[in-house]
Parts: structure tokens; C-alpha cells; sequence
């Protein structure tokens, strides 16, 4: 079975990946693309798996390498979204191929990047690793509460510029605020976990009825209007696609934070700038993750704003979430394309 590794796993934790590819029986194609040192892995390498460069994010590229010789692919595994779009499903499902894809597979719990309902039509099953990055990403969105409620990234560049800074008022300690979770997931309880044995007040919202040990909110609005910090843990769904715009925020308390580590596009960008911009607008700042545009076509209102924190997308880049992603995603494919299904996450639209 013909495997195309679209993006690799950084590092020493290729080559854990390699093995465990090969070691299901599975024919590996590299992408050399954002490997740090291709030379030295094609070296490592050389006999074990094939290689190709392509750009990831240029579909008509990736179309031509999976296209390329009339050969195909039966699986394609990705880590950093990258879009598997109707064109490029259709292209390697295509019958002139020898072999035909079947397989998605994804390090990592979103799937928004791969068009769901192309992939039913033309029979490739989509799965993912949900939970492997819980940790890491409530962790992240702690660190981010925490640089942005004691302002270290002023006191930093005013330390850097020579300046002794003290702030004009004293600010909240954790046990004074508290956190609304927007998501009961994985990773919302993970966080709810954390924040709670630091002394916050926790509450969350969910669509789902399950029970969980944090404390629900009634609806979305009233998490906004009754929590000083709001943490976005949502998959990006036609339902939660621009959800949090004008008037959510306009709900917030004054003084209030929000942190985003979900996806961009569950946040109107523009609607969110503007907030930050206004002094009057209860919203004091904001830390972002995820945005609607990334990687290459990476672009936003909020650059340029100093109470927004902005990281490109490594909430869940930790040594150990991304090996357990990266791992637990070739035995989820190689399960697949040998036809055993079972206990095996799938994504349908």
C-alpha cells in the first residue's frame, strides 16, 4: 500500500514515524518540503522510502505528485491542515490510477482542512487522533492567560528598552477571575482540570448534554457576560464558522481576555481588531492561535495590535502530543487500508 507523507514529523521524531510506516508493510513517500535537513535524511533513508519535494499548500502541485505516472496513492497523512480540497480528492480517486486513495489521515484532532462530504462522495475515509494534543494545548492556553493577565510581554520590551515599568494598578490574581470554557472536550476539560487546581473559578458551555465535573453555563451568552477570561476549545463546523463576533464580544466584562487555541475561523478577525482597538470596548485583549488565514497565506486585522498576543498555531507542538499523533495516525491508516476498522476514529461530513 502506496503511503504519501505529506508533511513529516520534525526531527528525531521522523524517523520514529518512518519506522512505524514501514513497519505496518507500507510503501512511504517522503515530502522532502519541510524536512530541516533532506539531505541528510535521504541519505538515512535511501532504499527504505521514496522522495518527492512538492509544496504542500499549492494544490495543483500536490495534485501533479499524486497524479504523477499514473501511479496514485492509497493513504495521504498531513500534521499542519494542509487543504484536501474536491479537485485534489477527485484527481487521486481518479480510475486511470493504479491506485486509488482511501485513506486520510491526520496527526492531530481538526479535520476542517479536508472537504468531508468530497471524501464520502468519492469513498476515501478520514481519520484523525482526538485527544492527542489535549495537554499540550491546555497548558498553552494557560501560558496564555497568564502572559497576557500580568502584561509580561509589556514588562518585557519596556525592560528590553531600559525603561523600569510598573504597572498603573495592580493586577487579578487567578483565584480572582473566572475562566469560561467554550467547548467541554478533551481539551476544555484539560483545561478546566488545570485552572482549577490554580484556584479559578471554572465554568464552561457545551452543545453536548454530557455530564461533565465543570460547572455549565446556560448558553454562549451568558458564559461571555459572566466570565472575566474566555477560552475557545470548538471544532470549526458550519454551525461554529464565525460564531464569536460583534455582538458576542460585546457581552464580555470590562477588562476581560479572550484566548483562542481552536481555529481561526471561529472568530470574526475583523470584529475582534476593532474591539482591541477600542478603548471603551470591554474586551482588554485577546490571545490568538489560530487564524483564518495560515501558513503561507498567513495575514490578519490583528497585526500590529499590543493587546494581542499572537502565535502561529504551536498550542499543541510538545515533544511527546506530536510523537503520540504522529504514531497513533500510521496505526489509524495502516488499520484502515488493511480493513480493520474497529476502534478507529472516522470523520464523517
Amino acid at each position: 500500500m502506496r503511503v504519501l507523507l505529506v508533511d513529516a514529523a520534525p526531527e528525531e521524531l521522523l524517523g520514529r514515524e518512518l519506522e512505524r510506516l514501514l513497519g505496518h508493510g507500507l510503501a512511504v513517500t517522503l515530502n522532502l518540503r519541510r524536512v530541516t535537513d533532506p539531505a541528510s535524511v535521504r541519505a538515512a533513508w535511501a532504499g527504505q522510502v521514496d522522495f518527492t519535494d512538492v509544496d504542500l499548500f499549492d494544490e495543483s502541485a500536490l495534485i501533479d505528485e499524486v497524479v504523477r505516472g499514473g501511479l496514485g496513492y492509497h493513504a495521504l497523512k498531513s500534521r499542519a491542515g494542509v487543504p484536501m480540497r474536491a479537485a485534489l480528492l477527485a484527481a487521486a480517486t481518479d480510475r486511470a490510477l493504479a491506485h486509488r486513495l482511501r485513506v486520510i489521515g491526520r496527526a492531530g484532532a481538526g479535520t476542517d482542512h479536508v472537504d468531508l462530504a468530497a471524501a464520502a462522495r468519492h469513498g476515501v475515509a478520514v481519520t484523525h487522533t482526538p485527544g492527542s494534543n489535549a495537554n499540550a494545548v491546555a497548558e498553552f492556553a494557560l501560558a496564555q492567560l497568564l502572559a497576557v493577565s500580568r502584561s509580561l510581554l509589556t514588562h518585557n520590551e519596556a525592560a528590553h528598552r531600559g525603561r523600569w515599568s510598573t504597572p498603573a494598578a495592580p493586577a487579578a490574581g487567578l483565584s480572582e477571575l473566572t475562566l469560561g470554557i467554550a467547548g467541554l472536550g478533551r481539551i476544555g476539560l484539560a483545561l478546566a482540570e488545570r485552572a482549577g487546581f490554580l484556584g479559578m473559578s471554572v465554568q464552561g458551555y457545551s452543545r453536548r448534554a454530557t455530564p461533565t465535573p465543570v460547572r455549565r453555563a446556560e448558553s454562549l451568552a451568558a458564559l461571555f457576560t459572566t466570565s472575566d477570561v474566555v477560552s475557545l476549545h470548538l471544532p470549526l463546523t458550519p454551525h461554529t464558522r464565525g460564531l464569536i463576533g460583534r455582538a458576542e464580544l460585546a457581552l464580555m466584562r470590562p477588562g476581560s481576555i479572550l484566548l483562542n487555541t481552536s481555529r481561526g475561523g471561529i472568530v470574526d478577525e475583523r470584529a475582534l481588531a476593532d474591539a482591541l482597538r477600542d478603548p471603551a470596548h470591554p474586551l482588554a485583549a485577546a490571545a490568538v492561535d489560530t487564524f483564518a488565514h495560515e501558513h503561507a497565506a498567513f495575514a490578519s486585522p490583528l497585526f500590529g495590535l499590543p493587546n494581542a498576543l499572537l502565535t502561529p498555531h504551536v498550542a499543541g507542538m510538545t515533544r511527546s502530543a506530536m510523537a503520540e499523533a504522529a504514531l497513533r495516525c500510521a496505526d489509524h491508516v495502516a488499520a484502515l487500508l488493511a480493513d480493520r476498522p474497529d476502534g478507529v476514529p472516522v470523520v464523517t461530513a
